[in-house]
C-alpha cells in the first residue's frame, strides 16, 4: 500500500502540534518598571505638565488569580521614598503585597503601589523600591525603579505671536530652555515644528523623519545638563520661510528631559535622516526674558498680505411656481489664503421656496443639511478657499412673486486671538443681489 501524501493543512497541523508540545510560542512571563522615576516634594503639587505617572506592568500569561505583586523600599531608602497600596494591597511604608492577576497594569488595575517622597526628603534625595511579581507557578521575576524627589521642569521660550511677516520673508526664531525644577534636567528632548512654514537650514545632530513631510526636526542631547534656575540657548537659531499665500500659520517647540519622556501623552515620530547644517549647540545664558511655557508651545504668525473675497448673486425669471437651479459662488480673488474663516449667508426673496439645499453625509448613507437655518435665512460655511479657488451652493426653489434678496460673506469669529480675518481690500463686492421676476 502506498503511503498517503502530505497535505499542507496536514503538514501545517503537525507543525503547529509540535510546537506547542515543545512550548514554543508560549509566552515568557515579565515585569516591567521605570528605571528612573521622579517624585514631588511632599505636600507640592506643582511640578511639570503632562508628566506621564508611574506605570508598572506584570504578565503570566492567561488564567485568573494566583499571583502576588509585592514592593519593598530597599534598605537605606527610607528616608527617600515610602509606600502607599491601595485597593486591597496590605502592608506599611516599606513593604506592600497585592494580588493581582494574569496582566497586570498599574493603571488599570484597582490594586496599586503608589511611591511617593518620604516626610522629611529634600529635593535631589534618592532611593530604590524593588518591585517582585511571582506567577502563577512560582516563579519571581523583579525590577528595580530608582526615586529622585524632585522634578526637572522643562521651560521654553514661547513668542506668542509675530506680526507683519511678508509673504515669504526669512523668519529667526531663538531656541531658549530654561529649568525651574528642584533637580538637574538629565539630557534633553526637542521637538521643532515648522509648521506653515520650512526650514530654512536643517541642523546635522537632528533628525527630519519622512512622515512629517520633514516639517518636523526631533533632536536629543544626551550629554547636556541643567541644574535647577539654570537656561541654556541652542545656537545657531531657528531659521524659517514664512509661505507665500498662507495668511496665518505657527511654528513650535517641544522640550522634555529624556529620562522623563515628552509627557503622557506626548510623542514624536520615529526615524529620518539628519540633517546638512550645522550643529545645534547648547550654552548657557543669563538672558531669561519673554514668555515660558512648560513642555514648550507654538508661536503664531500673521502675514503682511490679504484675500479678497468675491460673491456672486443671480436673476431668476418665471412665472410664480416655477422651479429653478440657483447657483451661489465664493471665488477668493487672492493672492492668500485665510483659511475657514468665512461664511455665505442667503436671504431668499420674500415667496421663494427653497425645494433642495446643499446637504453632507454625515454617517454611512445618512445626511443633513449643510448650511444652517434661522428666520428664513441659511447660513453655510466656504471653509478653506485657496486663491483663485471657488465654491458653489446650489439650491433648488420655486419662484415667487417679483423680489430681491441678498447672499453676503460674514466673518467668522477667530479660532484664535491672533487671528484677524481676511483684510479684505474690497468689501463692495462681499455683497450681491438675488432678484426674482417675470
Amino acid at each position: 500500500m502506498r503511503p498517503r501524501p502530505i497535505t499542507g493543512a496536514a503538514l501545517t497541523g503537525a507543525l503547529l502540534l509540535g510546537l506547542t508540545a515543545c512550548g514554543v510560542g508560549k509566552p515568557s512571563p515579565w515585569i516591567t518598571a521605570p528605571e528612573v522615576f521622579y517624585l514631588r516634594p511632599l505636600g507640592d503639587k506643582s511640578g511639570p505638565s503632562d508628566k506621564e505617572p508611574f506605570h508598572l506592568r506584570a504578565e503570566d500569561g492567561r488564567g485568573a488569580g494566583g499571583r502576588r505583586l509585592t514592593a519593598d523600599v530597599v534598605g537605606g531608602s527610607e528616608d527617600a521614598v515610602r509606600l502607599r497600596g491601595s485597593g486591597g494591597c496590605k502592608g506599611g511604608a516599606t513593604h506592600v503585597t497585592c494580588e493581582v492577576g494574569a496582566e497586570y497594569n498599574n493603571w488599570a488595575d484597582l490594586a496599586r503601589v503608589s511611591p511617593v517622597a518620604a516626610k522629611g526628603s529634600k529635593p535631589g534625595d534618592t532611593g530604590v523600591v524593588r518591585f517582585t511579581y511571582t506567577t502563577k507557578d512560582g516563579k519571581r521575576l523583579t525590577a528595580r525603579t530608582r526615586f529622585v524627589v524632585g522634578e526637572p521642569v522643562v521651560e521654553a521660550l514661547v513668542p506668542k505671536s509675530l506680526e507683519h511677516v511678508g509673504p515669504g520673508a526669512e523668519v529667526t526664531s531663538p531656541v531658549v530652555v530654561r529649568n525651574t525644577g528642584e533637580v538637574p534636567v538629565v539630557g534633553l528632548g526637542l521637538e521643532l515644528s515648522s509648521g506653515g512654514l520650512e526650514f530654512e537650514k536643517r541642523y546635522a545632530n537632528c533628525r527630519y523623519p519622512e512622515i512629517s513631510h520633514h516639517h518636523i526636526a526631533v533632536c536629543r542631547f544626551p550629554d547636556l545638563r541643567i541644574a535647577p534656575g539654570e537656561t541654556v540657548v541652542l545656537r545657531p537659531a531657528l531659521r524659517l520661510r514664512a509661505p507665500e499665500t498662507q495668511m496665518y500659520t505657527s511654528f513650535g517647540r517641544d522640550v522634555w528631559a529624556l529620562d522623563m519622556g515628552p509627557g503622557q501623552y506626548g510623542s514624536y515620530p520615529k526615524g529620518g535622516d539628519h540633517g546638512d547644517g550645522p550643529t545645534l549647540d547648547a550654552e548657557v545664558t543669563k538672558d531669561t526674558k519673554g514668555t515660558f511655557a512648560k513642555g514648550g508651545g507654538h508661536t503664531y504668525l500673521a502675514l503682511d498680505t490679504h484675500a479678497d473675497y468675491e460673491v456672486s448673486g443671480a436673476d431668476l425669471h418665471g412665472a410664480p411656481g416655477t422651479k429653478r437651479s440657483l447657483r451661489l459662488t465664493v471665488r477668493n480673488n487672492g493672492p492668500a489664503d485665510s483659511g475657514s474663516s468665512t461664511r455665505l449667508v442667503f436671504s431668499p426673496p420674500f415667496g421663494l421656496t427653497l425645494l433642495k439645499q446643499p446637504m453632507e453625509e454625515y454617517d454611512d448613507g445618512v445626511f443633513k443639511p449643510y448650511c444652517e437655518s434661522n428666520d428664513f435665512t441659511y447660513t453655510c460655511d466656504v471653509g478653506e478657499l485657496g486663491p483663485g479657488k471657488s465654491r458653489t451652493f446650489e439650491f433648488t426653489v420655486r419662484l415667487g412673486d417679483p423680489g430681491q434678496g441678498t447672499v453676503s460673506l460674514l466673518d467668522k469669529d477667530p479660532p484664535s486671538e491672533f487671528d484677524f480675518g481676511r483684510h479684505d481690500p474690497d468689501p463692495s463686492n462681499d455683497e450681491a443681489t438675488i432678484t426674482v421676476g417675470p
